[in-house]
């Protein structure tokens, strides 16, 4: 079977709820993103994984477990972006200092760039193409926006297009010989 990657972003925080850039800080999910997660278990519960790895960002673990998937390997390489000064504030509120900053185009004080990102993604990249069947990767809205992005052969920067939900569940693979993206941002309301 070729090789077929589940993207899942965690579900609801207070943070990820009211906007704030959640990159290091160990927000654990709220009542109703524990509520997702077990959701997320219906749109994977008929999947075998070869392979699962999830972020250690206790809100990515969580929803692992809480989906039903077992036996995960932590992969430090599936943190969320560095945010450095603007951890924990909205855009808006950066906007204030910084007219039109995003994390896509603008430098984040102490924090990573989207081309350090970039690689990161191209290291989890490389360990899964080592696999076969399915593998799902249990992780953050921009990091994943940018591993999409990656796999896509695309600039780390390109993930800016891909809109990306809590509790969503995306799918990469091939077209021939061709990465593609098969399904992107499916929710289980």
């Amino acid at each position: 079977m070729a090789l077929q990657i589940m993207l899942v972003r965690h579900g609801e925080t207070e943070w990820s709820r009211d906007g704030k850039h959640t990159g290091d800080s160990d927000v654990p999910l709220t009542p109703h993103g524990r509520a997702q997660a077990r959701r997320l278990g219906g749109m994977l519960d008929a999947e075998s994984f070869s392979l699962v790895l999830t972020s250690p960002r206790r809100r990515a673990t969580e929803t692992c477990r809480l989906s039903g998937l077992s036996g995960a390997e932590l992969c430090e390489d599936l943190r969320e972006w560095e945010y450095g000064a603007y951890e924990g504030r909205t855009t808006a509120q950066i906007r204030e200092e910084v007219e039109g900053w995003t994390v896509w185009t603008h430098p984040v004080p102490q924090g990573e760039t989207a081309t350090e990102v970039g690689r990161r993604a191209d290291k989890v990249i490389e360990r899964i193409g080592k696999a076969e069947g399915r593998v799902a990767l249990f992780s953050h809205g921009h990091l994943l926006r940018v591993l999409a992005a990656r796999w896509c052969g695309l600039e780390a920067t390109q993930g800016r297009l891909l809109k990306l939900d809590t509790a969503s569940l995306s799918v990469l693979g091939y077209e021939r010989e061709t990465s593609v993206i098969e399904m992107w941002n499916r929710r289980n309301a």
